[in-house]
């Protein structure tokens, strides 16, 4: 379930990124792994948050709705992390679920949504090849991002919603970021 959401916006898509134990009580609570990052600073209406490089399962889904190709996407990601894999390899939840979701959509045409899990720690590395083809790897760079954070499920309006309250404080403040698209995070909470 997508309870605690994040809308993220890319700031520099460029040091190593990490998932760790769960240590923030606040939103990953049910996850033993999360993504770890640094706080850079905090406003009112945002975060800015330092992410190191990390290793992520990724799958596409083409959908009218981001729920729509989310949860798509979602069961070929479970299924490669409950064995579905070379090896059969069973591996714990991490968190968050990160969908990437394009800026420039039509209501009247499907959108392409990327559904991300992070590999847990053990795997990072080295993890075990899909065996589905439409799962592959994603190297996330190093980054920072701006982060608006709100409670809820993770829909396409609501993400859309507080996509845009972010954007429109970056763009008071002329912050630049990649204007293409933005993530919305699910946590367990």
């Amino acid at each position: 379930a997508f309870i605690s959401v994040l809308a993220m916006l890319a700031l520099v898509v460029s040091a190593e990124g990490s998932v760790g134990p769960s240590t923030n009580t606040s939103f990953c609570t049910e996850s033993k792994e999360c993504l770890e990052y640094e706080l850079v600073c905090i406003t009112d209406e945002y975060e800015v948050r330092h992410y190191s490089p990390t290793r992520w399962v990724s799958t596409d889904a083409e959908a009218y709705f981001m729920g729509v190709g989310a949860a798509m996407a979602f069961r070929r990601l479970f299924q490669y992390i409950t064995g579905t894999n070379e090896g059969g390899i069973q591996m714990e939840m991490t968190a968050p679920v990160l969908v990437k979701i394009p800026e420039e959509t039509k209501m009247w045409e499907p959108a392409v949504y990327t559904l991300n899990f992070p590999l847990p720690a053990a795997y990072q590395e080295k993890p075990p090849a899909p065996t589905n083809d439409k799962l592959y790897f994603t190297e996330m760079p190093e980054m920072d991002v701006y982060v608006r954070s709100y409670g809820g499920w993770m829909l396409s309006v609501t993400s859309r919603l507080h996509a845009h309250l972010l954007t429109k404080e970056l763009a008071r403040v002329r912050a630049s970021y990649n204007h293409s698209y933005h993530y919305g995070v699910g946590y367990d909470r």
